[in-house]
């Protein structure tokens, strides 16, 4: 079988792009042809099979070429029309297509709360012969939009089954000596953009200094904040104490996340997110923003609280950190449930 990916694709290191990378590993480990179809503006990856076309046009022409048995289409936003044209490509040009939306925060938004049949996004998701929902709520929406039941299900994104070693082409001295020169460490992984709040992060680990000398924030991710963020960083009074390592390769995150004594996922926006599971897999602690949809274990704080969000991380400072050990879950089932719905 030959499965076509489109979306997202690394570098930059989010959500999505995590997800889609170990789809294809997945699909190729069980015998799968599979390709990808970044349909992004970032072009370095330069894996076989990854595809970078500049156009609407070369996205269908590529489709034409490869000659796919399922084409699964990953989306990370909102719907608009080029969207839409593009999902409606896809149920056209392969004898079987799949929809994952990512976007678990969208069914609260003005949009999401206008699903309905009789709208043009209604009609063409129906066309999709399976849509895969990451979490229910998204899936409640799909049946507002009247997705049959038998066409949709609901899958968690995968998170991480184990550890990876580090390679040594992977090492990053600049952020090893960083880990080691801080205590307690304090993470954040996501994209630099207004969304994330990461000005509450900075400030966050500014007054934990004054109780805990030793700390510091490693901030993971790419984006149009940079250049501001690094600004406000220069004028901290912890600025020091705060390394901006800009995109890191998935394992040497995975490897941070281990490491770290928390994660920090404070947003204005957001959905599922994947860093979020693998920080839970690993028996890393999570503070997050409380966006109604955080799997189990995740320390909440609510939306723009400063207060609440120093309290959430000396709180988990002083709590003991439980061992992990095996969960008992498979950790393949996600990828296993997605591979499930091509039909074959």
């Amino acid at each position: 079988m030959h499965i076509v990916i489109l979306g997202p694709y690394p570098p930059p290191h989010g959500g999505v792009q995590t997800h889609i990378v170990a789809l294809r590993e997945y699909l190729l480990s069980r015998g799968d042809a599979c390709s990808v179809i970044n349909i992004t503006r970032h072009r370095s990856a330069m894996d076989p099979g990854v595809h970078h076309p500049t156009s609407a046009l070369g996205v269908i022409r590529l489709l034409r070429s490869l000659r796919p048995d399922v084409i699964h289409l990953h989306v990370g936003g909102p719907l608009p029309r080029r969207v839409l044209a593009l999902a409606l490509a896809c149920t056209l040009l392969a004898p079987r297509s799949v929809f994952t939306f990512h976007s678990g925060g969208y069914p609260s938004s003005p949009e999401g709360r206008l699903a309905a049949p009789n709208t043009l996004r209604g009609w063409i998701l129906r066309r999709f012969d399976r849509i895969i929902a990451v979490n229910q709520e998204l899936g409640t929406m799909f049946g507002r939009f009247g997705v049959r039941p038998e066409r949709l299900s609901v899958i968690e994104p995968h998170a991480v089954g184990a550890l990876p070693a580090l390679q040594p082409d992977d090492e990053r001295k600049v952020i090893d000596h960083f880990t080691k020169e801080h205590a307690p460490l304090l993470l954040s992984v996501g994209l630099l953009e207004p969304e994330y709040d990461i000005p509450a992060q900075v400030r966050a680990v500014e007054s934990l200094r004054t109780t805990h000398p030793g700390a510091g924030l490693l901030l993971i991710g790419s984006g149009s904040l940079e250049g501001e963020l690094r600004a406000l960083i220069d004028a901290s009074p912890a600025r020091e104490h705060i390394l901006l390592a800009g995109d890191v390769p998935h394992r040497r995150t995975l490897q941070a996340i281990a490491s770290c004594s928390a994660l920090l996922r404070t947003t204005l926006y957001d959905g599922d997110a994947i860093s979020v599971r693998e920080a839970l897999a690993l028996g890393t602690p999570v503070i997050a923003t409380d966006n109604g949809m955080r799997p189990a274990g995740v320390h909440l704080v609510p939306l723009g609280s400063a207060v609440a969000l120093n309290t959430a991380v000396l709180h988990v400072l002083s709590t003991p950190r439980p061992a992990t050990g095996d969960t008992g879950q498979d950790p393949l089932a996600n990828l296993a449930g997605v591979a499930a719905t091509y039909g074959a």
